[in-house]
């Protein structure tokens, strides 16, 4: 099996930044594509980036795109968000999420990721 574990997450004021972090353990060489999703109270749980095994390929969610960055390491194991100009509806638990697949797919949806990271708290105040 696969265990994720967020973290970095924490309290930042409108417009900074913070790095997530979400370090694999466990058979990690049956994962492939990465992807962090984020949820807020009531909420559903939305698509915020997702990377592949090589990282060649990355894909964000449009409200995202210029602000956030998805990286990862393999060497660690380790795929980290740089989230910069933080907003308040930014506000959420930040999950790390896991796939095996390798070919084709829909990163964009949760039912793609086989394994979890039980997410970090993210708060940007106004």
């Amino acid at each position: 099996q696969v265990q994720l574990a967020e973290s970095g997450g924490g309290l930042v004021q409108a417009g900074g930044s913070l790095r997530l972090s979400c370090a694999a353990s466990g058979r990690t060489f049956s994962t492939s594509t990465m992807g962090w999703f984020r949820q807020a109270p009531g909420k559903e749980r939305e698509f915020v980036a997702a990377i592949t095994l090589s990282g060649s390929s990355t894909y964000y969610a449009d409200s995202m795109k210029g602000r956030f960055t998805i990286s990862r390491d393999n060497a660690k194991n380790t795929v980290y968000l740089r989230m910069n100009s933080l907003k308040p509806e930014d506000t959420a638990v930040y999950y790390c999420a896991a796939s095996s697949i390798g070919g084709r797919g829909i990163v964009t949806i949760t039912r793609y990721y086989d394994y979890w990271g039980q997410g970090t708290q993210v708060t940007v105040s106004s």
